[in-house]
């Protein structure tokens, strides 16, 4: 059914060419030219597409097609046609046919070579797309464009750098901010720095990245662990504080180092204050528990049980109904442990199944926390799920 319709969609094309053709022909020369050029590429083209050789078939057609200002956006319309259909390689030959035609105005070539680099990045021809995006860049045409299509690219090759110089002159030019994916950029930078132990340009990295969007939670993040990493906890702790100014939906990123670091540095006090702060004044669950445990580690069981309980009368959470389980757990026997038992093991389930971070763009639902979307590639999208079974 396809065929058909890239046939008759060709045979449209090449019978518009003729006629136009026709028309400027003298009255003598219509018929042999109708018998002898027409006729024989079309019978030739729907014998091979027939026969169920459409590659071939192609060639005939676009032979057929004369490229001028009237069919350019006939032989653009069926490599974009081919490219949607996951045909790369035939969408490609099209688009070069057009590109090797000398008549072809500056604007035309300049859409061609825009189609063709599309063609090789949806094929997976990184490096062939990319120079046809640069030279775009540098002729003025289509800039912003290929500026957006090399961003694509060079995420895609992970080589940040060129990401980051391409954003910059892409926000430049358009005036769409780009301060949270360049953030994020020099983030990923961090985190191969990390990886290899350079602590120092790590650093250097999330200066930068805080620089460009001071509300970049995965730079603090990422500061705090080198801090902590380096044995420096009170850095690490004045670090993760910053958190609650950038976006308190990220506390329960924070708390289990700051508890640790908290511990590391026998401050369990100020911890608990802390905790207790952030529970009182935003509400989530996270920090709740956290200070539960502080209380539990003090043997302060009943103010922990109390403090979940009117969490839970005021904002319901599977999370901590597990944990209010747990505290009464140790203090029953018989039947009402058995009941609490079996509550138990469904919270478990319940907490065990869910999935605790969403993309706020697509819905997109993953377990551990990503910076960067793989369904829509937005950054900093994914963020902890709030309500009932999250946060």
């Amino acid at each position: 059914m396809e065929l058909v319709l890239l046939f008759i969609l060709l045979l449209v094309a090449a019978a518009s060419g003729w006629w136009l053709a026709r028309r400027n022909m003298s009255p003598s020369s219509v018929s042999a030219h109708a018998n002898q050029g027409f006729s024989a590429d079309y019978f030739k083209g729907l014998n091979l597409l027939l026969n169920e050789q459409p590659d071939k078939a192609i060639d005939v057609f676009v032979k057929m097609l004369q490229v001028d200002n009237d069919t350019v956006e006939t032989h653009l319309a069926l490599g974009n046609l081919f490219r949607s259909r996951g045909e790369g390689d035939r969408a490609i030959r099209i688009h070069q046919n057009l590109i090797a035609r000398p008549t072809l105005s500056k604007e035309q070539r300049a859409l061609a070579l825009f189609e063709l680099g599309q063609d090789y990045l949806r094929a997976g021809f990184l490096g062939q797309a990319e120079t046809l995006f640069l030279e775009l860049v540098e002729q003025s045409a289509y800039r912003a464009e290929s500026l957006e299509k090399l961003l694509d690219i060079y995420q895609q090759e992970k080589a940040w750098e060129k990401a980051i110089d391409v954003a910059q002159r892409y926000e430049r030019l358009t005036g769409k901010r780009m301060n949270s994916d360049v953030a994020h950029f020099y983030c990923e930078l961090g985190d191969g720095f990390y990886a290899n132990g350079e602590y120092k340009a790590v650093l250097k990295m999330t200066r930068r990245a805080l620089n460009v969007d001071r509300r970049c939670v995965r730079a603090t993040l990422l500061q705090a662990k080198v801090e902590k990493t380096n044995g420096d906890c009170k850095a690490a702790i004045k670090s993760l504080k910053q958190v609650e100014e950038q976006d308190p939906d990220f506390f329960p990123e924070i708390v289990a180092p700051l508890l640790a670091c908290y511990q590391s540095l026998g401050k369990n006090t100020e911890a608990e204050h802390y905790l207790g702060h952030l529970s009182a004044k935003y509400g989530g669950i996270t920090p709740l528990l956290g200070l539960a445990d502080l209380l539990r580690q003090r043997g302060n069981e009943r103010e922990a049980s109390e403090r979940i309980v009117k969490s839970l009368s005021e904002r319901p959470s599977v999370r901590g109904l597990d944990h209010l389980i747990e505290l009464h757990l140790a203090d029953s026997e018989g039947v009402a442990r058995e009941n609490l038992l079996i509550l138990k093991r469904l919270t478990r389930r319940l907490l065990e199944e869910k999935l605790p971070y969403r993309c706020g763009k697509c819905g997109f639902k993953v377990k551990v926390l990503q910076w960067h979307c793989p369904t829509c590639k937005e950054w900093a999208s994914i963020r902890p799920v709030q309500g009932v079974i999250g946060e």
